[in-house]
């Protein structure tokens, strides 16, 4: 007896439709295009286009995490009333574990690090390849994540990156991976596809320095012109790093007001309350 579902994302938005003919009013989250990820085979790419096209029809209000979902919306399906609220982090939990750093083989402020799945559009391929052009300087390069289900792309990177010297961690959390966020000397994301990156927002809640590609989700935070290289462009990304090792370490202050989870709480339920009336 719900007043109103909230379904989020274009894979469960396939059932929009149902949705509304059980008398429900439905609140569709459009987090990104996900039959982009090369992931997904042909099948899934359509199921998860249709998705989308029956979130974007028949549900009652629309909230997006960018302004470039919104004009892909605009542009397929004429949809001009969504709801711009973008996803929202934590306040950093600043930490101090010099015995998981030692454990890992990292000194403070000496290490670049990422932290994501390990699927091909992350294309941390580039990332290992671009480090292992730079002069390095003592620093090292941390990769924290992996892959939900091994496959033939992800073995084959953790077995470059052994080879050339990555530290791999795993799937971390908690004290480690604050410990990791606090410490990094800076944060990359070489992604070729993104909605609105999560962990590029919490690397800034910790004030690291940020290297990402200028695919359009990542334009959208809105960094300095000297944090994006153009995507697949693996020199432009080595020269990238080079000039963070080469200068002092240091942090950087970003304005996060628009990723504060008590004002996105507000905007949601703002959404609700207009629709029920």
């Amino acid at each position: 007896k719900a007043d109103i579902i909230h379904i989020h994302a274009v894979g469960p938005a396939l059932l929009t439709p149902v949705a509304r003919l059980l008398g429900l009013k439905v609140v569709f989250t459009h987090h990104g295009p996900d039959y982009d990820r090369d992931k997904w085979g042909a099948a899934a790419k359509t199921v998860l286009r249709l998705g989308e096209m029956m979130g974007a029809r028949f549900a009652n209000e629309i909230i997006v995490i960018s302004n470039v979902i919104n004009d892909m919306l605009i542009r397929k399906y004429h949809r001009k009333e969504c709801h711009l609220i973008y996803n929202g982090v934590p306040a950093p939990q600043i930490a101090d574990f010099p015995e998981y750093l030692e454990e890992t083989g990292v000194e403070k402020g000496k290490y670049i690090f990422s932290m994501c799945r390990f699927v091909p559009e992350k294309n941390l391929h580039h990332l290992i390849e671009a480090f292992s052009k730079t002069d390095n300087k003592g620093c090292r390069l941390v990769l924290a994540g992996d892959t939900d289900f091994e496959d033939e792309y992800s073995a084959g990177l953790k077995k470059y990156a052994r080879e050339q010297g990555v530290v791999l961690t795993g799937f971390i959390k908690g004290k480690k991976l604050h410990a990791l966020l606090t410490h990094a000397r800076c944060f990359v994301l070489p992604s070729s596809h993104e909605g609105l990156p999560i962990a590029l927002l919490e690397a800034m809640s910790y004030r690291l320095p940020v290297i990402v590609s200028d695919i359009p989700a990542n334009l959208e935070v809105g960094l300095s012109s000297d944090c994006y290289f153009h995507c697949g462009d693996v020199d432009a990304l080595a020269a990238r790093l080079q000039k963070v090792i080469d200068e002092d370490y240091h942090s950087v202050q970003y304005d996060m007001a628009p990723y504060d989870w008590d004002k996105i709480a507000k905007q949601v339920m703002g959404v609700y309350e207009g629709l029920l009336k």
